[in-house]
């Protein structure tokens, strides 16, 4: 079988290897003669796999025991409600910076919970650029700072993060395993699985203990931190399989030699792609400035619509999958996190510069 090139936005790639493992050991689990599918979630074979899951996180991003990690469901749109709901007091404000639409959705979420202030933006510039730290305008009687790590839509990443007196929260969906970040720098991250950590379903929230001090009392079980944390996200059934899979491309990225690998490999695939646009004549324009550029989502435009729509028909052809941006925005995306080889990148290059040529 032939595999494709897969370039998908999320759900996105996998390890080959990883998903073969899981495929033998589909129907059988460990010699339980069941699936991971069929365990119980309070069985000793399944409390194994939740907690590797749990403890090998926190070696590959270094989070101290300062920290928990958490499991939820709902994706990170659920966090979009669950950050304000349990960290912003009632005299309090939540500040967020808006770089994108996955943002602009966190800050209508929290505007139903309290009081908001859009501490920076580049909406003005169709968010083709990251603010500076110095562009970053809090609030009195900020609760949190919130921003998005990565935005997969106009393929643009925070290369520093912002370093001021309040509690940076960040959504790391599309970028969190790409690279080494400090943890300590945040109060709380949080990231559906669905691009570097493994299949949709399960959604990891890393948050600082102390900030459970401050969630209020009236909140439903379900959307309590604390319902999380006192359990080992067991309170309810969790996704088993999807937390299965996380601990799997865990291992993977162990295998890999560690985050401080997986960043390097990453940023020489989005040098490759990048490279095809910067030498193309203006034949591929980038959406985000250079600096701000994204090492997961690679955004760029063809000449026209009638041009693009060449190129992904031929790209298709080629086995290139997921390559149109996104529908807000149009143009062509590649998206490369960590499972996408380089291999992939490569010949999705070369490809960008045979198509270049042809259609001069």
């Amino acid at each position: 079988m032939k595999r494709a090139y897969n370039f998908n936005a999320g759900p996105s790639a996998l390890p080959l290897s990883v998903l073969e493992r899981a495929q033998r050991e589909l129907l059988d689990f460990q010699g339980t003669g069941m699936s991971v599918m069929e365990l119980s979630h309070r069985s000793k074979e399944y409390d194994a796999v939740h907690n590797n899951a749990k403890q090998l996180l926190k070696e590959l991003m270094n989070i101290p025991d300062t920290y928990d990690v958490l499991f939820l469901q709902g994706g990170a749109s659920l966090q979009f409600s669950m950050v304000p709901m349990n960290l912003l007091g009632n005299e309090q404000i939540g500040n967020y910076v808006l770089t994108g639409s996955w943002s602009e959705k966190a800050l209508k979420e929290a505007k139903k919970v309290g009081k908001t202030h859009v501490a920076a933006s580049t909406k003005e510039a169709n968010y083709t650029r990251i603010p500076a730290t110095e562009d970053i305008q809090l609030s009195e009687q900020a609760a949190y700072l919130h921003i998005t790590s990565n935005n997969t839509i106009f393929g643009t990443q925070w290369h520093e993060f912002p370093e001021l007196p309040v509690d940076l929260v960040a959504d790391m969906s599309s970028d969190i395993l790409s690279r080494e970040v400090n943890v300590e720098q945040f109060a709380l991250i949080y990231a559906g699985a669905q691009k570097n950590l493994g299949p949709s379903g399960v959604t990891v929230v890393i948050l600082r203990n102390d900030l459970l001090e401050r969630i209020p009392d009236n909140l439903p079980t379900m959307l309590d931190y604390r319902t999380y944390t006192t359990s080992n996200s067991l309170y309810n059934t969790p996704p088993t399989f999807a937390i299965y899979m996380l601990s799997l491309v865990l291992e993977w990225v162990k295998e890999q030699g560690g985050v401080k690998a997986i960043e390097q490999r990453n940023k020489e695939k989005a040098a490759v792609i990048y490279e095809a646009i910067d030498e193309s004549n203006g034949f591929y324009s980038p959406h985000a400035e250079k600096d701000s550029r994204s090492l997961m989502n690679v955004t760029f435009t063809l000449p026209n619509e009638e041009v693009t729509k060449k190129f992904l028909s031929a790209a298709k052809e080629r086995g290139f999958v997921g390559l149109a941006g996104h529908r807000s925005v149009g143009g062509c995306r590649a998206s490369i996190y960590n499972a996408v080889p380089y291999e992939a990148c490569e010949a999705l290059a070369q490809f960008m510069d045979e198509f270049r040529k042809q259609n001069v």
